[in-house]
């Protein structure tokens, strides 16, 4: 028989003589070189393990020693060799108390009347590694457990049946301002706007969160004190004593956010500015020297022969037709917000130079009750060249007849719905257009809501709902 070569240390405690010698028989049967040393009582134990500078490769424990035994000596063994691989050798079959034993952390309960040699060898060998994994196991949950309370990061753990905080760390407490206790009994969609938690579900619903593969979304969340809070989250599937849990990491982009608004209205700003110069030099300047021009044409009126007032007639149609679109695109370009024209006004004049040839039924439903209420000029701006970008998204690819639009005031927010009848298309396939991206943009710098229903052959709804306050 080929026995195993590698020196095992190996601690004995056991004060019947007679078992020892048994006990040491057997190991060397299977061992080539152990290196064994006995202790007779639990006191002489405590001190070979405190005193010696090797470290043993198992402990083969007798329950019953003249100091201690049962109960009391497992748990002062477990307390004294936490690191060491023990099993139990004993005269006494009781199966509760080997279970029990077993729970507590002992890796294997043998009977001396059953004992061999490759019984005992096998349970080492295992017994070893075992511990090894179970060591390697606290480890990493050790690594873990730093990596996430200690992580200057906000992490949580979320249960996906009922999404509620399992685990939260100190950095996830000071950035939503709850307690730990406070945030593991509420639901983390309890945090979000409505909007956000179902839309944030109708993703879970679409998106299975398997394991290695991370999902990731910016999510707007209120804080204790209700202030917003702007977070790209990162999660992905972990396993937590055999149940599936999410992680998430959450990175708090509020800041960056705010930042990026305030440069991209501060850019739409500048192009309203241009807009509204170059439509003002338009409509001051140049409409000014054509209507000039017309005056200068009509006084030659009298002097030209009959035949050639058909070219007289024809100069001043078309220095008219000019006018009258310089005055269109001017309006365009510079609604006339400016002054004291209505949101209601601006949109019928911007609906009329869009229709001039009336191919379109187009159907405005205006609330009165805005008449009353004071809209900030850069809120009427952004319904106005969202319409505008809507429309010549319309005119342009839609092929509609009719055109319904409908603006209304409802608990303190601006809404506004465009629908037309005609081809529709497939959202996700024009999702990164200029038109629709711009509509998008200018509807979240003002903390807005856009959305989007269409399909091939049913036409186009889109809506806009941006608060007032």
């Amino acid at each position: 028989m080929i026995k195993d070569s590698k020196k095992y240390h190996i601690l004995v405690i056991e004060d019947n003589a007679g078992d020892f010698v048994i006990v040491e028989d057997l190991l060397t049967e299977q061992l080539l070189h152990p290196i064994i040393v006995q202790a007779e009582t639990f006191k002489q134990a405590a001190s070979i393990l405190q005193n010696s500078t090797q470290q043993f490769d198992i402990i083969l424990l007798d329950l019953t020693l003249p100091d201690k035994s049962g109960q009391e000596l497992l748990t002062e063994m477990l307390s004294i060799a936490p690191s060491n691989p023990l099993i139990i050798l004993t005269g006494y079959a009781d199966v509760d108390f080997s279970v029990k034993s077993i729970s507590q952390g002992i890796l294997d309960y043998l009977l001396k009347d059953n004992l061999n040699s490759t019984t005992l060898y096998k349970s080492i060998i295992y017994a070893i590694e075992r511990k090894k994994n179970i060591s390697a196991l606290k480890e990493s949950e050790l690594r873990y457990s730093n990596l996430f309370f200690l992580s200057p990061q906000p992490m949580w753990v979320v249960d996906p049946e009922t999404y509620k905080f399992a685990q939260v760390n100190n950095a996830t407490i000071k950035l939503f301002g709850y307690t730990e206790a406070e945030l593991l009994q509420i639901s983390v969609l309890s945090l979000m706007a409505r909007d956000q938690s179902t839309q944030v579900l109708d993703i879970i619903s679409k998106v299975k969160i398997t394991e290695g593969e991370t999902y990731k979304k910016q999510v707007t969340y209120y804080s204790k004190t209700h202030e917003l809070i702007e977070i790209e989250v990162y999660s992905k599937s972990i396993t937590i004593n055999e149940k599936i849990f999410w992680l998430v990491m959450g990175i708090d982009v509020t800041e960056k956010v705010q930042s990026e608004s305030r440069i991209s209205k501060a850019i739409i700003k500048a192009q309203e500015d241009e807009r509204y110069e170059i439509g003002g030099e338009l409509h001051d300047n140049v409409c000014q020297i054509l209507a000039s021009s017309q005056i200068s044409l009509s006084m030659l009126k009298n002097v030209l022969e009959p035949e050639e007032m058909i070219w007289f007639n024809q100069c001043k149609e078309y220095i008219t037709m000019a006018s009258s679109e310089i005055r269109n695109l001017s309006h365009r370009l510079a609604p006339a917000f400016y002054d004291d024209t209505t949101l209601e006004e601006a949109i019928r004049r911007l609906l009329d130079t869009f229709n001039t040839d009336e191919k379109h039924k187009i159907v405005l439903k205006f609330d009165p009750a805005l008449q009353e209420y004071p809209v900030k000029r850069e809120i009427a701006l952004t319904f106005y060249r969202i319409l505008q970008e809507q429309l010549r998204n319309i005119f342009k690819h839609a092929q509609a007849e009719l055109i319904e639009m409908e603006i209304l005031l409802k608990d303190h927010h601006l809404k506004m719905s465009i629908c037309d009848n005609g081809q529709g298309f497939d959202p996700i396939d024009i999702k990164e257009g200029i038109g629709i991206s711009n509509i998008k943009r200018r509807t979240e710098l003002f903390s807005g809501k856009f959305d989007i229903i269409s399909s091939p052959g049913n036409g186009c709804i889109i809506t806009i709902d941006i608060p007032l306050t």
